[in-house]
């Protein structure tokens, strides 16, 4: 069947892993002539890369299935994802869906379209196969990213923590990493492309390497040393990690990022609660104790490290005065931003059947709380960081104003004075002005003469 006028158009939920995922569907579509319009455009084909982290997601799932019926009654649509690993029967039964696949086997997914395009469609194609025990990391096709700007390299799928509230074990497998050599591949596409920043992402990054035997490698790989050789590669200014969880970091990883001036200042760090009952009731492997010990020592080997973390208000049994202590803990910590999120309930989960149940109304109110308090916390990072000296990888430009932002080290937005051939761009700057959410600054070199390949 000739693909020549074939359009399709992608539309992903969820996290920087289902993004980096998506960017490979493209890669799939585009290798077989297929022409990639935005999503709300008319296509012949629809790809809605799925999240199950919350019931919303759940939701935005289906809407967008919907959205894609009404740009084109005629249309493919498929569910791709999380979503559709979890619960196959319940999204190939949404009203306009064609073909559901997981999280594995997606090397297959234009075929499968194609199969459908030919044949009447009574009811949809699933294709989602049950995890295996041990399966091996699924490589897919990408050459570089959509936006030329910061590069996104997944070295590591699936979880095997179970947390209480998590629905990511059954949707992502068990955690398998990447082989080393395939992620230098890719960097150094990347940065012959002119790619600046790469961020190394998955589910459990931290857990990178430990699936590999010495009967593959003369040494078990890991984290640090994957870093150190990332940072071999001419081109790269800086490496960023993606969401790493506490009982990860050690002194080893904390030594070699120390040691590693090209990678980012700022650890992103899952807490999700405060107090120490409902850390154990989430399946949580660390205490308030541990998380603090790995945040001070993070601190006292890095001045001036950004710490940001993820935390959840409503979880099954969290009393007021529990709540109370997530947030005073929280604010000791003086992060520089967090993610809070509400407790949702996902089928499957031990959270799911566990009593005391908290209320909406309760649970609106202590994320409103713990949000205003994020961003206290935001602002007054901001202004810690005026006069230090930074590095901004630009990602936008404001003719209006000739105001050039992007990103620091740090994860903290940042303003300079410059033209728009900066986009791209690793640029040294200092900081001379905060606001609440970004810092302004100007500067101190030229270009990229500060940048060391």
């Amino acid at each position: 069947m000739s693909k020549t006028g074939k359009r399709c158009a992608f539309f992903t939920l969820g996290c920087k892993v289902n993004q980096y995922d998506t960017e490979s569907l493209i890669e799939l579509f585009r290798r077989r002539g297929y022409e990639i319009v935005p999503f709300d455009s008319e296509a012949d084909v629809y790809c809605i890369n799925t999240c199950t982290v919350t019931q919303v997601a759940d939701k935005k799932s289906r809407q967008a299935v919907r959205r894609a019926k009404r740009r084109n009654p005629e249309a493919i649509v498929v569910a791709v994802g999380c979503y559709a690993q979890v619960a196959p029967e319940e999204v190939s039964a949404i009203r306009g869906v064609d073909v559901v696949i997981g999280t594995q086997d997606r090397a297959g997914i234009v075929d499968l379209v194609e199969e459908v395009m030919t044949k009447e469609r009574e009811s949809p194609k699933v294709a989602v196969r049950a995890h295996m025990t041990q399966p091996v990391f699924e490589e897919m096709p990408i050459s570089c990213p959509t936006e030329r700007i910061r590069g996104f390299v997944k070295i590591q799928e699936g979880c095997g923590e179970f947390c209480a509230y998590c629905r990511v074990p059954f949707a992502r497998g068990p955690s398998r990493s990447r082989k080393p050599q395939k992620i230098i591949e890719e960097i150094r596409r990347l940065a012959d492309s002119g790619i600046r920043e790469i961020v190394l992402t998955g589910i459990h990054i931290g857990a990178y390497g430990r699936d590999f035997t010495r009967q593959d490698y003369e040494m078990t790989p890991g984290l640090p040393w994957l870093l150190e050789e990332i940072c071999r590669i001419p081109g790269i200014g800086r490496i960023r990690l993606s969401s790493i969880e506490p009982l990860d970091i050690d002194e080893y990883l904390i030594e070699k990022i120390r040691g590693l001036s090209k990678v980012a200042r700022h650890f992103h760090i899952p807490l999700q609660s405060g107090n120490d009952e409902i850390l154990k009731a989430m399946g949580r492997r660390y205490r308030t104790e541990d998380y603090l010990r790995i945040v001070e020592s993070i601190r006292q080997a890095i001045p001036g490290v950004a710490v940001t973390t993820d935390i959840m208000v409503g979880f099954p049994g969290e009393t007021e005065e529990d709540f109370l202590g997530s947030y005073e803990f929280a604010k000791s910590l003086k992060f520089s931003r967090m993610h809070v999120f509400k407790f949702s309930r996902r089928p499957g989960t031990r959270a799911f059947h566990m009593e005391r149940q908290v209320d909406p109304k309760t649970k609106h109110s202590r994320s409103e709380r713990m949000i205003r308090l994020s961003k206290e916390m935001e602002s007054e990072f901001c202004g810690s960081l005026v006069g230090n000296d930074e590095e901004v990888l630009v990602e936008a430009y404001e003719s209006g104003r000739r105001m050039a932002t992007g990103t620091g080290s740090r994860y903290v937005r940042i303003e300079i004075q410059g033209e728009a051939d900066l986009i791209g761009m690793l640029v040294p700057v200092r900081v001379v002005g905060a606001a609440r959410d970004f810092v302004i600054a100007e500067r101190v070199l030229p270009r990229e003469e500060g940048f060391k390949s």
